[in-house]
């Protein structure tokens, strides 16, 4: 038989995902560092608090996992089975909330790069994306 979650127990799941310094994030981050730029984090004042904000350069870097920023290109990027009604347009919100803070962006000049999760299964790709949008 299959186990039952209750709902503190998934409320307690959700309390544990972390928004900031993912695990994602931070491999972006090292990788970052060791190519030598240096960045900011998560800076408020921008729309989004972007990931990484490379100031001079005016670019941004966001790290976007799959399932909470809803990555159409990817099975992680689907809704659950349960609580559809629930997720989907929870989903949809933040899909739309990504998409105003990048026009927000451009249109205050910044150049931004959204790099997903599963991207990650090829640093070696990742590395030169982030080479090419950083020249």
């Amino acid at each position: 038989m299959g186990d039952t979650v209750t709902s503190a127990q998934r409320s307690e799941n959700m309390k544990r995902i972390r928004s900031a310094n993912t695990r994602p994030e931070l491999t972006i981050r090292r990788m970052i560092y060791r190519l030598g730029y240096r960045y900011r984090i998560h800076v408020k004042k921008l729309p989004g608090t972007p990931d990484i904000v490379f100031s001079s350069k005016r670019k941004i870097i966001f790290v976007h996992g799959c399932f909470w920023h809803f990555h159409q290109n990817c099975r992680a990027g689907r809704i659950p089975n349960s609580k559809v009604t629930y997720w989907h347009p929870k989903l949809m919100r933040t899909r739309a909330r990504d998409e105003a803070h990048l026009e927000k962006l451009a249109s205050l000049g910044w150049k931004v790069l959204v790099i997903w999760e599963c991207e990650l299964k090829d640093t070696s790709e990742v590395e030169l994306k982030i080479q090419k949008f950083l020249e």
